[in-house]
């Protein structure tokens, strides 16, 4: 099988071409990806792309129909990927969520690729009321990223056949430790605030709900999508019941695991409306052989193990490079990016 994993030098393509390796030994891996993160790596001396059979550097706009020639899938990854990111490149984050991922899919199905899996997020739910939220509830997405997930999804559907097979995966909020790792996401920020201030800062009032799944338990599911059959084209949510979780139950799962730390919440905060609880039953019904295997509590220890192991400086991590917001920020006051955030 040849695989393009698009975004693969980001926070997710590092575990999951190290697991594709592992489960996919004889296939043929390539990634795509412009390097606005490569740099950011922790814990590791050599990058984690070695376990590719070739690496493009390469703006996924700009790939061809010759280009995608000879794939079997294509695992789409590449994206501005989180709300604060959203906000800043609220156009552009619709140019490359949305309309080069669908873009991408129509060349991927004029070059004669079977599968096309889609990276979505649960964060479309928004403002997802009382009940945990299934694949067929009505959407309320409450940011431009959010809504670039959904357009895609939209604009996917129209291209699936017998012929190509378009999974999408609305992941819950991912955390975990990897070769790049992220601390611009919810659990991953407790972790390193507790480490380097013995404290965590809920800034809500600590009520919102949050569907999470770790890095690893992603790259299984992306896995799973590889290879099932079934409909031409299916939307599910990938996480598992469990990991739903207050933002306050989070604080203090990652409090009860580092001594001395104390846990500050904002109880007099406006409600953040950015709340939803997903129902994974979907999932566990279509892949039970890929369900969710890291809990809550050794999520929360490999975090830890990884920072402090690795000697990980934490000292001001939210104006370094474990904020994707804060590199694209730096490439472009120092002009290495364009507006539209391609290299110069």
């Amino acid at each position: 099988m040849k695989i393009l994993i698009t975004g693969n030098m980001g926070y997710v393509g590092p575990v999951l071409v190290n697991h594709l390796r592992s489960v996919f030994p004889e296939s043929v891996l390539v990634g795509c990806d412009l390097g606005w993160f490569a740099h950011c790596l922790t814990g590791v001396s050599k990058m984690p792309e070695i376990a590719l059979n070739l690496q493009w550097y390469r703006d996924v706009r700009a790939l061809t129909i010759d280009d995608l020639s000879g794939f079997d899938a294509v695992i789409h990854l590449a994206a501005i990927s989180n709300d604060p990111m959203g906000k800043d490149f609220e156009d552009l984050t619709d140019e490359i969520n949305h309309r080069a991922s669908v873009s991408l899919a129509e060349k991927a199905r004029a070059a004669g690729v079977r599968t096309f899996v889609f990276v979505s997020s649960c964060s479309v739910y928004g403002a997802g009321g009382d009940s945990p939220r299934m694949e067929n509830d009505r959407l309320n997405p409450l940011t431009a990223y959010a809504k670039s997930k959904i357009d895609t999804e939209v604009g996917l559907q129209k291209l699936a056949s017998d012929d190509f097979n378009i999974i999408c995966l609305r992941f819950a909020t991912a955390c975990g430790y990897s070769q790049r790792t992220r601390l611009d996401l919810v659990l991953n920020d407790f972790v390193a605030t507790a480490l380097s201030c013995k404290d965590v800062n809920v800034l809500s009032d600590g009520s919102p709900w949050r569907p999470l799944i770790h890095v690893s338990d992603m790259a299984r599911a992306m896995e799973w999508a590889l290879t099932t059959g079934g409909e031409n084209f299916i939307t599910v949510n990938a996480g598992s019941d469990i990991w739903n979780y207050q933002v306050k139950d989070l604080a203090h799962a990652v409090a009860d695991k580092i001594s001395g730390v104390s846990v500050r919440i904002n109880k007099n905060a406006p409600a953040d409306k950015r709340s939803y609880q997903v129902d994974f039953s979907m999932y566990k019904k279509l892949a039970p052989r890929h369900q969710p295997l890291v809990s809550l509590e050794k999520a929360v220890d490999s975090l830890i193990d990884g920072l402090i192991s690795n000697n990980i400086n934490l000292d001001n991590f939210r104006n370094g490079n474990f904020i994707r917001l804060n590199q694209l920020r730096a490439h472009l006051a120092l002009n290495a990016l364009s507006e539209e955030l391609t290299w110069l």
